[in-house]
């Protein structure tokens, strides 16, 4: 998943950081309102996790205009504000949870897995075909055999699962799984769509990605 922090305060933000990226999510940094603002309408994120307190612009304005715009991103809310005042604002103002400063990492990471969870239409185990992928213990078969992948192979299988039919590009596909954006990249994803091929499709008779010409990829079942 593709998560904006947007915190001002470079060691939590750091710290916020590694501990999502640790669970494999592609992670951006901003550190002022404004430039999370400008992240969060420019990008296509999965999640923010939104500091209260921030220069240039709090977080609760960015989090309405984010709202006004129609921006329907799930949002954790971070601040060191214990009034149960503050948090009613913050709730009323859209966001979605509120974590209090300090806070554990593992809190931080149980709150955004059932962000994630709450704001996905996706079914639990995830599946083309035969093909099965479970994220709860990062589990995936094909006809019942297991398959052993990298976390690069693993977060790209599960786009094209959370995506299926739908033509991917690879700018789309190197922002969310790699969480960057320009197009010299886009060599390395053919070389990683082509080993996730050899591990998903070369041995079977049936074949689940597919290259579109000029487009980029899809995850698509054959038709009945």
């Amino acid at each position: 998943m593709r998560i904006l922090v947007v915190e001002d305060e470079k060691k939590v933000a750091s710290f916020i950081q590694r501990g999502l990226e640790a669970e494999h999510h592609h992670v951006d940094v901003a550190h002022d309102g404004e430039a999370g603002l400008a992240s969060a309408l420019d990008g296509d994120y999965d999640l923010l996790v939104l500091d209260v307190m921030l220069p240039k612009r709090d977080g609760l304005s960015v989090l309405r205009e984010l709202r006004a715009r129609h921006r329907q991103v799930p949002v954790l809310l971070l601040t060191a504000r214990t009034a149960v005042s503050d948090k009613v604002a913050g709730l009323d103002g859209g966001a979605d949870d509120y974590l209090t400063k300090p806070f554990e990492v593992a809190e931080l990471l149980a709150r955004v897995r059932a962000l994630l969870r709450r704001g996905s239409t996706a079914p639990a185990v995830l599946s083309a075909a035969d093909l099965r992928l479970d994220p709860a213990t990062r589990q995936v078969t094909r006809g019942g055999r297991p398959i052993e992948l990298t976390a690069r192979e693993y977060a790209l299988l599960e786009f094209f699962l959370r995506n299926p039919g739908r033509v991917l590009s690879r700018a789309l596909i190197a922002q969310h799984v790699w969480g960057v954006s320009f197009d010299t990249f886009t060599n390395v994803i053919d070389v990683y769509v082509n080993y996730l091929r050899r591990k998903v499709d070369a041995d079977f008779d049936v074949k689940l990605i597919h290259t579109v010409r000029g487009a980029g990829y899809v995850l698509r079942e054959p038709a009945d």
